[in-house]
C-alpha cells in the first residue's frame, strides 16, 4: 500500500489482511514497483492528494507498475488521482493520467455523496465477481468521473458516474471497499485473488 500521507492507510490494510493480503504500508519505491499488487489510498482534496503522491515520487511509481502491466487498485481519491485531470473548487490539477477521465463536482442536491448507495455493475467484471448487480457500497465523495474507459460500474447521486472501473492492470473504486461490510470484503478478496 501507498503511503503518502493520506488518511486511511490503516482501515485499509486492515481489510485486505482480513481477506488473505499481506500487506506492507511504504513508500519505498523499489517494494512499491515490485509488489504483486499496489493500493493507492486517498481521502480529501485531488490537489493535496496529489502534492502528497509528489512528495514521495509517487506517480513515478505508479506509472512504472503500470507500464510493466503489475496490477494497482486505486481507492477513492486514490481512484481519482489515476485519472488525467481534476477540478476541485475551482482548481484544476494534473493526475497521474493512467486513466483516460476527469473528475469535476457531482451535479446533486445535496453533497458530499455520503452514504450507501447500489452499483451497477457491468457484465464480466473480474473485481465483482459473485456479487450481486444492485449491492450497496459506502461512498463519500462531492466529486467523479463521469466516464472512461474500460468495464466501467456505475452508481447515481443526481447524476450518474464512474463508481468503479477495471482497465487492464488497473482496478479502482469511487466507493471505500474498507467501510462497504461483506461486500467490500468481497471485492478486496476478488482483487487479491488476481494477483
Amino acid at each position: 500500500m501507498l503511503d503518502y500521507g493520506s488518511g486511511n492507510l490503516r482501515s485499509a490494510q486492515r481489510a485486505l489482511e482480513r481477506v488473505g493480503a499481506q500487506v506492507e504500508v511504504t513508500a519505498d519505491a523499489r517494494a512499491v514497483i515490485e509488489a504483486d499488487g499496489l493500493v493507492v489510498p486517498g481521502v480529501g482534496a485531488f490537489a493535496a492528494c496529489m502534492d502528497g503522491l509528489a512528495r514521495v515520487d509517487g506517480a513515478a511509481m505508479v506509472r512504472a507498475r503500470h507500464a510493466t502491466g503489475r496490477p494497482t487498485l486505486g481507492i477513492c481519491v486514490g481512484m481519482q488521482v489515476l485519472f488525467e485531470r481534476g477540478v476541485e473548487h475551482g482548481v484544476e490539477s494534473d493526475g497521474l493520467g493512467v486513466l483516460p477521465g476527469r473528475v469535476e463536482q457531482l451535479d446533486a442536491p445535496i453533497l458530499p455523496h455520503m452514504g450507501w448507495n447500489t452499483v451497477s455493475v457491468p457484465a464480466g467484471s473480474r473485481l465483482f465477481a459473485g456479487i450481486q448487480d444492485d449491492t450497496r457500497f459506502y461512498f463519500v465523495h462531492s466529486y467523479a468521473v463521469q466516464s472512461t474507459d474500460g468495464l466501467v460500474a456505475t452508481a447515481r447521486h443526481g447524476q450518474s458516474f464512474v463508481a468503479a472501473v477495471e482497465a487492464g492492470n488497473v482496478s479502482a473504486t469511487q466507493f471505500h471497499p474498507e467501510k462497504s461490510g461483506d461486500a467490500g470484503a468481497a471485492l478486496l478478496a476478488n482483487w487479491v485473488s488476481g494477483l
